[in-house]
């Protein structure tokens, strides 16, 4: 990479974080504004469009979201997955207690119905089903990564059927609507993957010139037969991406 093209790279990096910083300061004001008001608030789906949007997204969409309550379960490749998702669908997210140790990121989440869940912490499961089921009551869609972690975008990893523990059995009347994020050709340019640290590879991407293509498959729905428990239904739900992805299942899924 010549100088001046490094040199390029930085500016737009710095354009890109005080254009969101000055979004986060007008976006939290909004939020808490319209807390006074009934009904849901509309901010954080919007916060979280523009960021996409500011960060180099360029989403189109191929099918639809189902219809009334529906838990999401999606592929994950990038922190992008987050911004384009909620500003898509305005779902909501579960996601480990792991994230909920930064404070900044735990008081984001918390203002967009983010849900965390202990996996490994079985004494607290009626908590989460609780938490789980208030998520649900506020908005009509939550997403969850059953991967656990991001792939380089190319291939599928084991769904964790564990993480759907909370939601073993189902909340009456809830879809489950797999989505295969497809970023093409930029996938393994903008995966998080390996060893690279999170501010690193945020740097990477908005320090990037080209915009990033991302189209969301909305897959059908899982039938009622895969809806019996958590593990046939993260082995269906694995099966349909990997089916629309084109890539056979070769790892046995899901795993516990």
């Amino acid at each position: 990479m010549s100088l001046l093209a490094a040199l390029a790279g930085k500016l737009r990096m710095a354009a890109r974080l005080a254009a969101m910083a000055a979004l986060l300061v007008v976006a939290v004001t909004l939020y808490r504004c319209w807390q006074l008001l009934p009904g849901p608030n509309p901010w954080p789906r919007r916060f979280l469009s523009v960021i996409g949007r500011l960060a180099g997204l360029r989403i189109r969409t191929v099918g639809t979201r189902a219809p009334g309550r529906v838990l999401l379960l999606a592929n994950h490749v990038s922190w992008l997955d987050i911004p384009a998702l909620a500003g898509t669908t305005g779902c909501g997210f579960v996601a480990h207690d792991g994230l909920a140790e930064v404070p900044l990121v735990r008081r984001l989440c918390a203002m967009h119905r983010t849900v965390f869940i202990a996996r490994h912490d079985k004494a607290s499961i009626a908590r989460q089903v609780g938490a789980l089921r208030e998520a649900l009551a506020l908005g009509e869609a939550l997403a969850l990564f059953p991967e656990g972690t991001t792939s380089d975008g190319t291939l599928l990893l084991p769904f964790k059927s564990a993480l759907l523990a909370a939601l073993d059995p189902l909340p009456p009347g809830l879809a489950v609507q797999p989505v295969w994020l497809d970023y093409g050709a930029a996938a393994q340019e903008i995966a998080w993957v390996g060893d690279e640290p999170g501010i690193a590879n945020c740097k990477r991407i908005l320090a990037r010139a080209r915009p990033i293509p991302l189209t969301l498959h909305f897959l059908a729905p899982l039938p009622a037969a895969a809806l019996a428990g958590r593990k046939p239904m993260t082995a269906a739900a694995r099966g349909a991406i990997a089916d629309a992805m084109g890539q056979p299942l070769q790892i046995a899924a899901p795993l516990a």
